[in-house]
């Protein structure tokens, strides 16, 4: 039976059915730039144990271990004092018997820690802090984790108990309480609790297959760790979820993006002509250049008054140490595209567990923008090349008709200047408005501005990437949710 849970306003309920065996796989196309590769952290990450761990001592009881003996009252075969417990080359222990370390913890902060006591076989073990047991993974079983507030200067006792004869004094922290970060926002703060199970761990979907090319590389089930490293998360996950619920059959979800990439150079669509328009240079002196199209190098070149729009570009692209540059416009659209019709073209070697099944291309999704706030040029152009983004898609995948979902992709620049009018520009393409009656009930903008996140509830100041707010990712990722399923006729939240 697969898990799916039932799309309430919570996610709460849970139900049980089984995928569709004779439906084809939905495949929902993700593209975009560094945001949706995904650079939500999901916590901390791991910090090796050095010297906030004090008196650090060995003590080696004989036999095996057993359950219901108490250690604390029995007398060791042998104590060492340990010269170093963490860092990457800690004391090594002796082994012969049950292995236990005891000693005091001195946090140099104040914050909620997650202990990670051991590396492969020495993580079975029971670790205990200031009487909470922090860490429990019995040998052949998975972790099962509590964390312990620790005060900035307070010594606290510990002690950790190895399961086996394999035993070791690495180790590593993770701060829960971080703000934004996805551990303190689920973990700590109960939201999108569906992504946890009742031990507090990491549940993935077994009905929604995540697969990246370019970049967000991963390979496997949905869970965290799919955006731009393990420990990050892009709007994939919320996405993915939600069009987990509403299918009955397998989804995969293909995700074909790039960081710092324009829609009008770097994923320049086919079919992009060249234009001519007036630049300025880092003086304000403005000259007319043709704007390179598809397939198109340099960029922009200058324009011939005699041949106007007509003027070729340069023979040879060079950089500064006389190579020729392999670039051109639309590089980047022709290699994650390129990527993915590839893993579908061999779609049973590509996820055997589900060879000889069809598939279908469901929907596609874009969240970009920023890149192109830096010219007034390429932000008037957006609208333009957004529409033929769209065509173009549709057609490469031959999926005419498939519902198409675009997410304002500006953050907080998308209220003014250039990140307005690419934000404007994103609004326009939305089948609702009118403007492109083509696209009407089957490409809708859902507005993500409303999500971008205060520095101070969020892992890092980095504005162009939601300052890494693993929160707004979540909320991004469920509205272009909603906005698939609407177009998908079902209604929003519902």
């Amino acid at each position: 039976m697969i898990p799916k849970l039932t799309i309430l306003s919570t996610f709460a309920a849970v139900n049980f059915s089984m995928a569709a065996a004779d439906k084809p796989v939905k495949v929902y196309i993700l593209s975009g730039q560094s945001n949706m590769v995904g650079i939500g952290q999901v916590d901390s990450g791991g910090t090796r144990w050095g010297d906030e761990f004090l008196e650090s001592t060995l003590s080696v009881y004989e036999g095996a271990y057993a359950p219901t003996a108490d250690y604390d009252k029995l007398t060791p075969t042998k104590t060492l004092a340990l010269e170093s417990f963490g860092g990457a080359t800690p004391t090594p222990f002796p082994g012969g018997g049950v292995q236990i370390v005891r000693g005091f913890i001195q946090s140099k902060i104040t914050g909620v820690f997650e202990f990670r006591p051991g590396y492969g076989d020495s993580e079975n073990n029971i670790m205990i802090v200031d009487g909470i047991e922090a860490h429990r993974q019995e040998p052949g079983g998975k972790a099962v984790k509590k964390p312990v507030k620790l005060e900035a200067g307070k010594k606290v006792p510990f002690k950790i108990t190895y399961l086996t004869e394999n035993a070791g004094g690495l180790g590593w922290t993770s701060r829960l309480d971080i703000p934004g970060t996805l551990t303190t926002l689920v973990k700590e703060q109960g939201k999108f609790p569906y992504l946890i199970d009742k031990d507090r761990n990491w549940v993935s979907r077994d009905d929604v297959w995540y697969k990246g090319v370019v970049t967000a590389t991963g390979n496997k089930w949905l869970s965290i760790g799919c955006g731009a490293s393990e420990g990050q998360i892009g709007p994939e996950l919320g996405f993915g979820w939600m069009m987990g619920e509403h299918h009955g059959e397998p989804v995969l979800i293909l995700k074909a993006s790039q960081g710092n990439r324009s829609l009008a150079w770097d994923f320049l669509p086919p079919g992009s002509e060249r234009y001519v328009a007036e630049v300025a240079d880092k003086d304000g002196n403005k000259t007319q250049k043709v704007m390179a199209g598809y397939k198109d190098k340099p960029d922009a070149w200058d324009v011939d008054p005699a041949k106007g729009l007509a003027t070729p570009p340069p023979a040879e692209w060079l950089d500064k140490n006389g190579k020729p540059i392999d670039w051109y416009a639309g590089k980047q659209y022709d290699d994650c595209i390129n990527s993915a019709k590839a893993v579908l073209e061999k779609f049973d070697e590509s996820f055997p567990h589900w060879k000889g099944r069809s598939y279908e291309i469901a929907g596609f999704v874009w969240f970009q923008g920023h890149k192109d706030t830096g010219s007034e040029i390429t932000a008037g152009r957006y609208e333009q090349n957004l529409v033929n983004l769209i065509k173009s898609l549709r057609k490469d995948f031959n999926a005419p008709n498939a519902p198409f979902v675009v997410a304002v992709g500006c953050g907080n620049e998308g209220r003014e200047g250039t990140g307005l009018t690419i934000a404007n520009a994103q609004l326009a393409v939305d089948g609702s408005t009118g403007k492109y009656p083509e696209f009407k009930g089957n490409v809708k903008t859902v507005d993500t501005r409303d999500f971008f996140p205060k520095v101070e509830n969020s892992p890092k100041e980095q504005g162009f990437h939601y300052h890494q707010n693993a929160g707004a990712y979540m909320q991004i990722g469920e509205a272009m949710g909603k906005g698939m399923l609407e177009l998908l006729g079902k209604p929003s939240g519902k």
